[in-house]
């Protein structure tokens, strides 16, 4: 399964390490769970995005994955992608970027035939105008990206371009992050992969502590000394510390971290999609990509 990490600081910029992919070495593990692209996103406090990201794979060095970066920024996305859709290139690396925001994305859908149309019904352009790839997740961006276009309201074209798949598409799954340089965006949809959220204090739960963070799996590192004295927000596949303020995100929830780090959380956004794909619909690749997750527990 891929893994998904967010964090909002804003309007706060702190600084952050990360590590991706710093899991055990053993065959069977990377047998069973070597990453296809690892990616890191920040919006650093003058509201420029920078994105690191590379089709790391298991016949690869691994030192670029294991190497920490150090960023400052208030706005923070991360992925450890497992290949569903898309060959392993610069191209189908999370996360993208478009119109000054970044995306990540967990899950498979399909019919993209009929997605690269809506795209382009609502763009009024090719889709090749924001979509370099061939993944899914690049597309669900750009029909995200379209209805952000008519209006600004990114929650109001979250809601409509995730509704409009899951009325049209095969869903298996569509966890997301969108980030802008002040926002932070998450959802779940339907109930198929968790997603966690952590509202922090400074300090976190013993108010003097800097921010560390690990997954379980081991594929995602962050640590922010700023933290110890700024509250922020953390979005993650799954638990990455054993503070108590972890909640999973309900199937469908969709949560808004504003500017100000204000949490707005709308539960049952979008309706559940008309045609919910099971693993054994998947072709053998995204399966196996996606099956990891109930592997997981």
């Amino acid at each position: 399964m891929c893994r998904l990490f967010g964090l909002s600081a804003a309007p706060n910029a702190v600084s952050a390490t990360f590590w991706l992919m710093d899991a055990p070495d053993s065959l069977v593990r990377q047998s069973r769970r070597e990453p296809d692209g690892v990616g890191l996103g920040v919006f650093e406090a003058n509201g420029t995005e920078m994105v690191h990201r590379r089709p790391v794979a298991a016949f690869e060095d691994r030192e670029y994955a294991k190497e920490s970066r150090e960023l400052t920024g208030t706005t923070f996305i991360a992925h450890v992608r497992y290949a569903s859709t898309g060959e392993l290139r610069d191209e189908n690396t999370h996360p993208f970027a478009q119109d000054g925001r970044l995306f990540a994305h967990n899950g498979v859908v399909e019919d993209l035939d009929k997605l690269r149309a809506e795209v382009e019904r609502v763009l009024g352009a090719p889709a090749d105008t924001l979509v370099h790839g061939e993944t899914d997740s690049e597309l669900v961006f750009a029909l995200i990206t379209g209805y952000a276009r008519q209006d600004g309201d990114v929650t109001a074209a979250i809601r409509k371009a995730v509704g409009w798949v899951g009325a049209n598409c095969g869903v298996f799954a569509v966890n997301l992050i969108l980030t802008t340089p002040t926002e932070l965006w998450a959802l779940r949809y339907p109930e198929t992969h968790e997603l966690f959220v952590l509202d922090r204090p400074p300090g976190g739960s013993h108010g003097n502590r800097h921010l560390e963070h690990a997954s379980a799996a081991g594929t995602v590192r962050v640590r922010s000394g700023d933290l110890a004295n700024a509250p922020a927000t953390v979005i993650a596949s799954e638990r990455m510390d054993e503070d108590p303020r972890w909640r999973p995100l309900e199937p469908g929830e969709l949560l808004h971290v504003d500017a100000n780090g204000q949490i707005n959380s709308h539960v049952d956004a979008i309706a559940a999609p008309a045609h919910p794909l099971g693993l054994s619909d998947l072709h053998p690749g995204a399966a196996a990509s996606q099956a990891a997750a109930h592997a997981d527990g």
